[in-house]
């Protein structure tokens, strides 16, 4: 066991460098034939079955309201290939303009929500709002995954995770402790 490292205090404010619950996200959205796209840092797996995720969108976000009416989206995972893409399209407003066009991304139909896909992500979850008890009181919407498309190589891409102030980190390498798992907690 390694010696434990000498800790010292951290401004609370700050403590989202290690506490991001996973990588980053471009959430799609549909309303009144417009689509929108928002980079989004703030999402969490809440259950396996059904397959529900939390989103955190802040109600001054323009996809706030396009996702709210529409009660649906679709989550897109980047990789580090659209590092400056992820970036651009959080410092822009889809209220101003079509994100789509303006990074060059393709909208391919979803084959269960009215969100479209962005076929450069390397995956692509459908998701159906299945509980908004939270989103007055704390911006949180649950969401259930009805339909994933996922690129079968590599099968760990590179993700990004925002650790604050401008910088990103990249998924590191894999670690590999199966045989060490009882069959049902896998």
């Amino acid at each position: 066991m390694p010696k434990p490292p000498a800790k010292h205090d951290f401004p609370v404010a700050q403590i989202r460098r290690y506490l991001e619950p996973g990588p980053i996200v471009l959430v799609s959205s549909r309303w009144q034939d417009k689509t929108n796209i928002m980079t989004l840092g703030w999402q969490t797996v809440m259950e396996f079955t059904p397959s529900l995720v939390g989103l955190m969108i802040s109600a001054g976000n323009h996809s706030f309201h396009m996702i709210r009416n529409s009660r649906d989206c679709v989550i897109n995972l980047p990789t580090t290939a659209l590092t400056d893409t992820v970036v651009g399209i959080g410092n822009t407003t889809g209220a101003e303009i079509d994100k789509f066009a303006k990074f060059n991304l393709t909208a391919e139909p979803a084959e269960t929500v009215g969100a479209p896909l962005i076929a450069e992500c390397h995956a692509s979850f459908e998701c159906r709002l299945h509980d908004d008890a939270l989103v007055e009181r704390y911006n949180f919407f649950i969401f259930e995954v009805v339909k994933a498309h996922v690129a079968p190589r590599p099968k760990h891409p590179e993700t990004l995770h925002y650790t604050g102030d401008g910088v990103f980190m990249v998924s590191g390498k894999i670690i590999s402790r199966r045989g060490r798992f009882r069959p049902e907690m896998l």
